[in-house]
């Protein structure tokens, strides 16, 4: 069976999957980005969530509400995620520095996973959308690890903002 679900994957997720071990592996290392790149995997999450809930869920408000709420979870994990974070920003390339985040590449791979996984069960079973637990599981879960990702950005974004502190190399607050 596994072999059955890893051979009908399409070559999107495989080559996903290949992207988020870059993006992981690069956030190791400290270095200069822009607020471009640092945007790219919340964006990922997102879309792909709102293309999953579209598709599996419809217009129902439940499930919208209870993926929100995964969101708003995941952000305040994500925000605290980074609370420790060393992100400066150069005045004359508009580019931001920051520390290695080692915590990047994990969350990249346990999200990849557990998405993986609730999608691929629920191809095998479409019915599972409708179990209230399951529904509810792969709402609140999906929702909290895009929302994880949303919340870092955030920290990055306000790390930006010409009103917060210049102080240089200490912790974004």
């Amino acid at each position: 069976m596994l072999q059955h679900l890893l051979s009908n994957t399409p070559v999107w997720v495989w080559a996903l999957l290949v992207f988020l071990l870059t993006r992981g592996i690069a956030a190791m290392k400290p270095g200069e980005t822009s607020l471009a790149r640092l945007a790219i995997v919340p964006a990922l999450f997102t879309v792909w969530g709102l293309w999953s809930i579209s598709h599996r869920f419809g217009t129902s408000w439940e499930a919208w509400g209870e993926w929100l709420v995964g969101i708003g979870a995941g952000a305040c994990l994500g925000w605290m995620l980074l609370r420790r974070a060393t992100l400066t920003i150069n005045t004359a390339t508009g580019k931001m520095w920051r520390s290695a985040d080692y915590s990047l590449l994990p969350l990249l791979l346990v999200t990849f996973v557990v998405k993986y996984g609730f999608e691929a069960a629920l191809s095998v079973s479409p019915t599972l959308s409708a179990e209230g637990s399951f529904r509810a599981a792969y709402l609140l879960i999906s929702g909290g690890f895009t929302g994880i990702f949303i919340g870092k950005f955030l920290r990055y974004l306000r790390a930006s903002r010409p009103s917060a502190p210049r102080r240089n190399l200490e912790p974004a607050g």
